[in-house]
């Protein structure tokens, strides 16, 4: 297969692009920097790196990455600094999925292309009217005022939910929500729920990025369990770690 991936030198995206290269897939890698890229990875023959800014990418170019790929990534996020939360891009996330759904389409490829977003427990599949206390409604009302990369996390998987939908012939998604991240070097045990099974802003679980992105893997070279998963938001836990 040949895959996009966007974010591929964070903490999630650098294990999805080790884990697809492991495989014997063709990976190509969008990136600010190509010196960030782990080491085990750099000079992998099937590792094709274009360094840019993916929103600085002209819709041309942007359709030439993507043109014959089987399957699109996202792992991009914000850094945890104030620029990175309160600076520019906002709405990183979000523009990048809308543009990246926009290239694939112009491209008019007759195969549906695979779109696996990387997005949060604390967003709702709003398809599924996931119960939510009082308090959690309250907090996240807080937090759509004061943390920019919230909504941005929430406006990325509403734009495939409401914009892509369910039945486009050209983009098929799935908005993977790992519940609190953590390190770990290798993949584990972990679970999967269509909803969240507690309460992300009182009660979260734990989920290993190696995990997260050993799924988003999966997802993308197993059609079974695309299938089972595809339009859908699912939350990922470590098993151990509940």
């Amino acid at each position: 297969m040949n895959i996009l991936i966007l974010g591929a030198t964070g903490a999630t995206g650098r294990w999805l692009v080790k884990h697809l290269l492991d495989r014997g897939h063709n990976v190509k890698v969008i990136v600010r920097s190509a010196d960030r890229l782990p080491e085990n990875v750099k000079g992998h023959t099937n590792l094709t790196v274009i360094q840019a800014a993916v929103l600085d990418l002209s819709d041309a170019e942007l359709a030439e990455h993507v043109k014959g790929c089987d399957a699109v990534a996202s792992c991009l996020g914000h850094n945890l600094t104030l620029k990175g939360m309160y600076g520019h891009p906002r709405r990183l996330v979000t523009d990048a999925t809308r543009r990246l759904c926009d290239a694939i389409r112009s491209n008019g490829a007759e195969k549906q292309t695979k779109f696996v977003l990387m997005n949060t427990t604390g967003n709702s599949n709003r398809d599924l009217n996931e119960p939510i206390s009082f308090a959690q409604k309250c907090v996240i009302g807080l937090l759509r005022l004061l943390l920019p990369p919230h909504v941005d996390n929430e406006q990325a998987a509403d734009y495939l939910r409401v914009q892509v939908g369910q039945n486009d012939k050209q983009i098929g998604w799935v908005a993977v929500r790992p519940d609190g991240l953590v390190d770990s070097d290798s993949v584990t045990e972990y679970e999967l729920h269509p909803s969240p099974i507690r309460s992300a802003i009182f009660d979260s679980g734990q989920v290993s990025r190696i995990n997260v992105a050993h799924f988003m893997a999966d997802l993308i070279t197993e059609d079974a369990l695309w299938q089972q998963w595809q339009g859908q938001m699912p939350v990922i836990y470590s098993t151990e770690l509940q």
